[in-house]
């Protein structure tokens, strides 16, 4: 059987279509009203759920400028993670309104907390689920924390190797966590697609038995939809009003249009995927007419033996099989036969 979970009432894994996750993340730009109508466009795009990040520069680094603690390079380049974090965090107190609103249009709301006091403010808001963003995957204190709350836990991998993945999964597992997904992903702001390797995805469900995923980082939605046929059963992207905002992620985030897109296609993809099965298909039923059968080219009376010159492979298919052309020759017919009949079992002696 394969692995599944539950997110809300919302069964997710590989025999369910693809849930897909807008992350808010840093691109309300430090607006309230930005970050409710990116849940409400999430929404209209057919996202299953919409994530947030719930840290405060103090909770998540320290206000230093020592050369560790300096952007070098990128999309923050000079920047110092405080200054960074400062200005891209969301304050703790929307996350009400915000799970509010969520919950009054349908779509599913929760968030990635980055220490003990963010778990705490998210259970106190009744979060469905939690998500441990790539950089945390090390701290196994901190999913042990999130596990004894007993909600599911959705783990990004990216930078971890196997065995910290591995550790990762053993920390949510002690700490009480029964329903658990891991998401391969590639901690690049962008990530360029051939660094993604999606062959590891189900490398990833051999090796430790989850729900598997894809947190996609590229600029558009092929690596994501592509996941799905290697039986990613999430997909997180980045969602943003537009991607020109200016904000600290906007540029490596989905549009609207771009996320509808993604929900569609994955979604598509997934129902593509089947079963396995040979038989004929219901959109091939009325094509049995450009198959080739044998059929009579000549009129032909009782009790005539059917010669090669009798019989051909042609279109349409109404006719026995043409492998059953050496079959037919030399037998008798028992009625008579017009040019442009089927050659059947039942006319032949």
């Amino acid at each position: 059987m394969n692995p599944k979970i539950t997110i809300g009432n919302r069964l997710i894994g590989v025999d369910y279509p693809p849930y897909v996750i807008a992350e808010l993340s840093a691109n309300h730009n430090g607006k309230l009203e930005t970050a409710i109508s990116i849940i409400e466009q999430a929404k209209k795009a057919g996202a299953d759920a919409v994530k947030l990040q719930t840290y405060t520069a103090d909770t998540i680094t320290l206000n230093c400028d020592d050369d560790a603690f300096l952007i070098k390079g990128g999309l923050w380049d000079g920047k110092t993670l405080y200054q960074l974090y400062q200005e891209a965090h969301m304050p703790w107190s929307w996350h009400k309104p915000l799970f509010d609103h969520a919950r009054q249009l349908g779509i599913t709301i929760f968030s990635s907390p980055f220490d003990h006091t963010a778990v705490d403010l998210l259970e106190d808001l009744n979060t469905p689920a939690y998500k441990i963003a790539s950089f945390e995957a090390v701290d196994l204190p901190l999913i042990k924390y999130v596990a004894s709350t007993g909600k599911p836990m959705i783990i990004s991998t990216g930078m971890a190797d196997a065995e910290e993945i591995q550790e990762a999964i053993d920390a949510a597992r002690a700490g009480g966590c029964q329903q658990l997904a891991i998401l391969h992903c590639v901690s690049g702001y962008p990530a360029p697609a051939e660094d993604y390797n999606l062959r590891t995805i189900p490398d990833m469900i051999s090796r430790y038995g989850l729900v598997t995923g894809l947190s996609d980082h590229t600029l558009d939605n092929t690596t994501a939809i592509a996941s799905v046929a290697l039986g990613a059963a999430i997909i997180e992207k980045h969602f943003t009003l537009n991607r020109n905002g200016g904000g600290p992620d906007d540029s490596f985030s989905l549009e609207p249009t771009e996320m509808a897109d993604l929900c569609r296609d994955s979604k598509t993809v997934w129902s593509a995927l089947g079963n396995v099965d040979y038989g004929c298909k219901s959109s091939e039923q009325g094509n049995v007419k450009f198959r080739r059968s044998l059929y009579f080219v000549k009129d032909m009376k009782a009790g005539d033996i059917i010669t090669v010159d009798s019989v051909r492979s042609v279109r349409p298919g109404f006719g026995l099989a043409p492998k059953f052309l050496e079959h037919v020759i030399g037998k008798k017919i028992n009625k008579n036969i017009c040019l442009g009949s089927p050659v059947l079992w039942e006319h032949l002696i």
